[in-house]
Formats: C-alpha cells, sequence, structure tokens
C-alpha cells in the first residue's frame, strides 16, 4: 500500500509539474503575443497592407506635319500591337507566358541568334549547365580566382550544336520571350507589331486574365502623303526596338521618355521632337506584398503631339523636283559631264525668310543592278557646300561700297591682271572700260578684281608681285559677305547646317579669287538668303521651314488651334546706302533683262521681270569617284544661278546649284535651264 501510495504521489507530482510547465509557457506566450499586438502590432499591421505603387505611361500618336496649304505631308498609320509590361515577374513566369502567347499567335524569328538561343538553353536546363563546369573551376570559383561571368561564359562556349538545336515552336517561344524580357520594368514592350490578324487581336484580347503583363493597344508608325517627296527633310523617326540613343539617354529620360521610346533621329523630326513628341498618358497600379496587382487607377489621359505647319509648297516642291530631275538627266548626256551627279534648287520668301521649296536630286549607282537612278538629295542643300563662282559679285561690288574702295560709277578698264609668276586672271572675254552696273550684268571679273586691290590696299603693277598694306582685307571681306549669309549660318531650322569651306592660305591672288566666288564655299542656302537680302534691300531674313504649330484636333482630318506662329525674323541688316543697293539691284536686273546680260538668251521674253546673277566656278572634283583619280582630281566647273522676282516688290527668291556640271568648255548651261523653268512654274502655279 506505501508503495502504492508513493507512486501516485510521484504521478501527482509530474503531473502537476507539467500542467505547470504548460501553464508558464502559455503565460509567456500570451505575454509575448500581447507585447508584440501592443508594442509591434502597428508596424505588422502597415507590413500586411503594405503595397507598392508605379506609373505605366503608354505612347500617343506623334503630331501631324502639313504643307503651307494644309495638305498633310507625314500622318500617322494606327497598327494593332501586343504590348509586355514587366511588373516585376521572374524569368520562370515570363517564360510561361512567352509559351502560353506562343499558342496564340505567330512571331517571326529572324532576329533570334545564337547566344540568344544558348542562353535560352541554360534557363531551360539548369542542371545540365551546371555539370559542364568541373570541379576544378568549382574549386576556383569558391577560392574566388574566378567569377560568375566566366562560369556562365564556360557554359556558353560548352554547349554542342545538338544541345543547341530548337525546334521552330521552341524558336518561337524564345522570340517572344526575347522581346519580354528585353524590356524595362514597368514600361511597355512591343511584343508584336508587324502583321497583327484581327484573330490574333481578339484571342489575346480575350485572354489577358491568363496572360500576366500582356496587354492589346494600337501602336502608330509613320505615312507620307507625298510618297518620298522631301522624305530627308522630314526625317526618321525611331524604331519601337532601337529605344532611346546611348549618348542622349540621361537627355530623354529627365524628361520624362521611357527608355524605349521613340523619338525623332533626324531633321524635322529631331528638331521638333518636344512639340511633336506629345503628352503620354499615365496608369498608377498598386501590389500587394506578393507582387500582385491590386489596384489600377488613370492619372492623366494622353495627349497627341502637336502638329506641324510647314513653309513648304508640295505642288510647287514636286513640280521643282521633276525639273531637276529631267535637267539632271539631261545634262548628265551632254559631252563631258561623267561626273555631274546632283543639283539643287531653294525657293525662298525674301519678305519673310519662308522656304517654299527645297530640292535636291542626286544620281547614285544601284549596287545590286549596277544601274543608275535618282535619289532625293533636299538635305544637300544646307549640308553641303561648293565654289559657286561670280554669283557673289553682288556681295563684292557692296563691300567695295562699304570699304571706300568704290563709288557708284566708278570705271575699271577690263584688262586683265597679271601678278608676277602667276597666269594671267581675266575675264572670260575683254569687256572694255565698265562701271560697277555694267560689271555685274557681264560679270567682269577684272572689276572684282580691282575692287579687291582696293579694299587691300593694294598697288597693282603689270607682271609685279601683289601686295596689301591692309592685313584684314580677307577678314573685311568675308565679314561682309558673313552678313549676306555667305560663308555663315544661315540660322535654318533644321540640324547639322553646314557653313563651308575657308580658303587657309593669305597670299594676295587668293583674295581675287574670294571676291568671284572662287576661293570659299557656299550652300544652295546660303546663296537663297543672300540673293534675298539683295532683293529685299539690306534685311537678312532667318530661313524656316515651319510656319506654325498647331494644337491636336479632337477629329483626325481637322486643324486644330494655332499653339505658336513663326515669325519673320531679321538676323541683321546690311549697313549700305539705298542709292548703293539700288545700283546692285539695277545690274541684276539688266543681267536677265538685257542684251550681253550673261543670263538674258535664257530669260528673255519672261513677264514677271526676273533679277539676279549667274556664276561658274573652276574647282576640282571632289565627289564620290575622287578616289579613281588619286593626288589629281580632274578640274571641273560648278554652275551657280541667284535670282529674285518681281524686280521690283519680290515675292520670290531663288538659289540654283549645279556642282561638277561638267569638263573642259562645253557648258551646258544647267543652271540656266533649271532657273528659267522652274520661276515659270512659280508664277504658272501662283496664277492658277
Amino acid at each position: 500500500m506505501e508503495k502504492q501510495k508513493k507512486k501516485l504521489s510521484h504521478f501527482s507530482f509530474r503531473m502537476n509539474l507539467l500542467f505547470f510547465s504548460v501553464f508558464l509557457l502559455f503565460s509567456v506566450l500570451i505575454l509575448r503575443l500581447g507585447f508584440v499586438q501592443i508594442v509591434y502590432g502597428e508596424n505588422f499591421k502597415r507590413d500586411l497592407e503594405r503595397k507598392e505603387e508605379f506609373t505605366i505611361s503608354n505612347p500617343v500618336p506623334r503630331g501631324h506635319m502639313y504643307d503651307r496649304k494644309f495638305k498633310v505631308i507625314v500622318d500617322n498609320n494606327p497598327k494593332k500591337a501586343i504590348t509586355f509590361t514587366n511588373e516585376g515577374f521572374s524569368q520562370k513566369e515570363m517564360l510561361v507566358t512567352a509559351e502560353k502567347l506562343a499558342k496564340l499567335i505567330s512571331k517571326n524569328t529572324d532576329k533570334v541568334t545564337e547566344r540568344d538561343m544558348q542562353n535560352f538553353w541554360i534557363m531551360k536546363h539548369p542542371m545540365l549547365a551546371n555539370e559542364k563546369i568541373t570541379l576544378k573551376e568549382k574549386d576556383l570559383y569558391d577560392a574566388k580566382k574566378i567569377t560568375d561571368i566566366d562560369l556562365y561564359k564556360l557554359k556558353l562556349d560548352r554547349i554542342t550544336k545538338d544541345e543547341l538545336g530548337l525546334s521552330d515552336e521552341e524558336l518561337e517561344v524564345l522570340a517572344i520571350y526575347r522581346e519580354i524580357s528585353s524590356g524595362y520594368k514597368f514600361t511597355p514592350q512591343i511584343i508584336k507589331n508587324e502583321d497583327v490578324t484581327e484573330k490574333e487581336f481578339a484571342v489575346i484580347s480575350e485572354n489577358l486574365q491568363f496572360l500576366p503583363g500582356v496587354d492589346t493597344t494600337t501602336d502608330w508608325e509613320r505615312s507620307y502623303g507625298f510618297g518620298n517627296t522631301l522624305r530627308s527633310v522630314l526625317g526618321k523617326v525611331t524604331k519601337s526596338d532601337e529605344g532611346l540613343p546611348a549618348e542622349q539617354l540621361d537627355y530623354y529620360l529627365a524628361r520624362g521618355y521611357s527608355r524605349n521610346d521613340r523619338i525623332g533621329k533626324s531633321q524635322l523630326e529631331l528638331q521638333y521632337e518636344d512639340v511633336l513628341h506629345g503628352n503620354k498618358s499615365k496608369i498608377n497600379s498598386s501590389t500587394n506584398n506578393t507582387g500582385n496587382v491590386i489596384e489600377t487607377k488613370l492619372i492623366t489621359h494622353g495627349k497627341k503631339g502637336k502638329d506641324l505647319v510647314l513653309t513648304i509648297d508640295m505642288d510647287l516642291q514636286m513640280k521643282i523636283d521633276k525639273i531637276v530631275e529631267e535637267e539632271l538627266w539631261a545634262a548628265k548626256k551632254s559631252p563631258g559631264t561623267k561626273l555631274t551627279d546632283r543639283a539643287y534648287v531653294v525657293l525662298m520668301d525674301p519678305r519673310t525668310g519662308e522656304v517654299l521649296t527645297m530640292s535636291g536630286k542626286k544620281i547614285v549607282k544601284n549596287n545590286e543592278t549596277g544601274a543608275s537612278e535618282m535619289e532625293d538629295d533636299a538635305l544637300g542643300t544646307f549640308t553641303t557646300t561648293y565654289n559657286v563662282g561670280s554669283a557673289v559679285k553682288g556681295a563684292t561690288i557692296l563691300t567695295g561700297y562699304k570699304t571706300g574702295a568704290i563709288s557708284p560709277g566708278t570705271p575699271f578698264d577690263d584688262a586683265g591682271i597679271k601678278i608676277k609668276d602667276t597666269p594671267l586672271k581675266k575675264s572670260y572675254a575683254y569687256l572694255g572700260k565698265l562701271d560697277e552696273i555694267e560689271a555685274l550684268k557681264k560679270s567682269s571679273n577684272v572689276y572684282m578684281f580691282q575692287t579687291a586691290i582696293k579694299i587691300g590696299k593694294g598697288r597693282y603693277e603689270f607682271d609685279q608681285p601683289l601686295s596689301f598694306s591692309n592685313k584684314n582685307a580677307f577678314e573685311d571681306i568675308r565679314n561682309s559677305f558673313a552678313s549676306f549669309g555667305l560663308g555663315a549660318r544661315t540660322g535654318i531650322d533644321l540640324p547639322n547646317e553646314q557653313t563651308g569651306f575657308k580658303g587657309q592660305s593669305k597670299l594676295p591672288g587668293y583674295l581675287l579669287d574670294l571676291v568671284i566666288g572662287q576661293y570659299d564655299t557656299y550652300s544652295a542656302m546660303q546663296l537663297a538668303q543672300y540673293v534675298s537680302t539683295i532683293a529685299n534691300g539690306g534685311y537678312r531674313m532667318q530661313p524656316h521651314v515651319v510656319k506654325q504649330i498647331r494644337e491636336p484636333a479632337f477629329e483626325s482630318n481637322e486643324l486644330g488651334t494655332v499653339a505658336e506662329e513663326i515669325h519673320p525674323t531679321v538676323l541683321n541688316t546690311i549697313d549700305v546706302k539705298k542709292e548703293w543697293m539700288n545700283r546692285v539691284q539695277i545690274g541684276f536686273k539688266k543681267v536677265m533683262q538685257e542684251p550681253e546680260g550673261t543670263a538674258y538668251k535664257f530669260f528673255e521674253g519672261a513677264t514677271y521681270s526676273p533679277a539676279g546673277k549667274t556664276g561658274t566656278a573652276e574647282a576640282f572634283y571632289d565627289g564620290p569617284l575622287r578616289s579613281n583619280y588619286g593626288k589629281d582630281p580632274p578640274p571641273v566647273m560648278n554652275l551657280s544661278l541667284v535670282s529674285y522676282a518681281p524686280s521690283t516688290n519680290p515675292e520670290v527668291a531663288m538659289a540654283v546649284l549645279v556642282p561638277w556640271a561638267y569638263e573642259g568648255t562645253v557648258d551646258n548651261r544647267a543652271s540656266l535651264k533649271i532657273g528659267r523653268r522652274v520661276m515659270d512654274t512659280y508664277f504658272q502655279l501662283k496664277s492658277q
């Protein structure tokens, strides 16, 4: 009995101890839970309710471009598109999405590279990829003598061709995965926007709940109402897979662009990117602590880019383009023209600086067929420069007036200038004794030489060295020329304008070449600005190709309200007396309207009272066939023509430039043929 009592006593004690221990533990747990709830409860509650917010920006259509008569030049064509937005998905999740998509859409696999296939194989077969690393290499990795990058490269190098063989279905999955994984987080990435069928678009739209991150939308591509006319000036837009240019990445990111946004990358599209780009729609999404999207809210509606109304008259532009093409082909068939391959025409309103047309054409060789064909080179009107010859003589005369070298009516004999140890410098024929007006009319070189000698304060004796006491003669003439736009930036609202090449030597003979346009080089746009300055009485107008910026319209076929008007800008005025300018204008009028004027035979009978100046420059060929001639490029003749009309109250100014027009002495007169047809066309269209 005593033994049983002792056993019961021990058992009771143990049970009590157990119950006490359990009680104690529960008490500690309750105290701990109470402490956690009281002290940390709010923090844990916030963690449970924590959500991450991010904003997705969706692109909007770019602004349109219209010509001065409001005809659509550049438009947007809508395209069905399928996009993917990485909302923080893992590689595995994105691969699953790619596999689902591959069953619903077809995807071109042309862009898949061997490296893509290797990366894909490693992702699909991680165990097999790890087996390609030897124990020794693993030891080196553990010893930190090689890096993760080194190991990954070893895996890539050891993948066999047999292992890399993918089926068509797998390639399609890879092509889709490649697009999905290349996107930036929270930024829509286009998976497919070419040839998306109605069926594909519909089936994706119906299954969006099973395709996390995938969406259907409308994408846009540029379309051109006038085909390739003026395309080089209108510019290009980056493609959806190009993204922002690396060298300007920070610039665009700071302005709210996404890394894969399309932007204007050349000419007008680039120059007016801020205007054309528009404001993207912004959608704010929230995710819970597991990464699932729990709320989506529209922050701002997108706004299409603003529209540009250009100064260009596209009907006139196309007619001028046709004239340039026809005359360039005709000139190419003339004797001594194997190097002739390009021509440029600029029409400008001398009162406002509005560019009406900028035509450039170039004959190029088709690398596939070997045949010659014509391509647009309107950019060449302001990005390429050439010796232009006597067209600059109006600036020479006005510079002579300003410097006191000559005065109205100053006569010079047209006898040639002979500097010691140099060939005789003369006009194309002996023109007798003449004043500055007749010198312009007949295009006397010698009159300009004598003017340059006076500007340089030089002393000339036949067959003796020529020197100048005015050591700034080159700068004086160049600065004066620049006030007309020659050798200076015209200020046109397009990028990459070239100012031209300035001859480096300061030998006295080159000063004589400078004043007849055979030393420095100029562009067709500079010539147009120069002749406009003479036409309007001395105001150098800034040329511009954008006339208005307009707000986007509610209806696609309407014009929005004017947001900004581009007003005429006077860059500078020419510091000359009105009498002096009048005398140059008279000389220019005689060039085209009186017998013995150098352009009279081509402009005889023109009813619009033209005025202008011809130019022929001796130059050396520097074109695409230059390497064929070694160190001795052949001498060629550049042809130019500047003009305006009517001679009183002019409304249009023109510059024509035909580089490397011919070799030898057979002048094909291409610049004058083009010039007459262009001016006739302008006034014919005006009358209509």
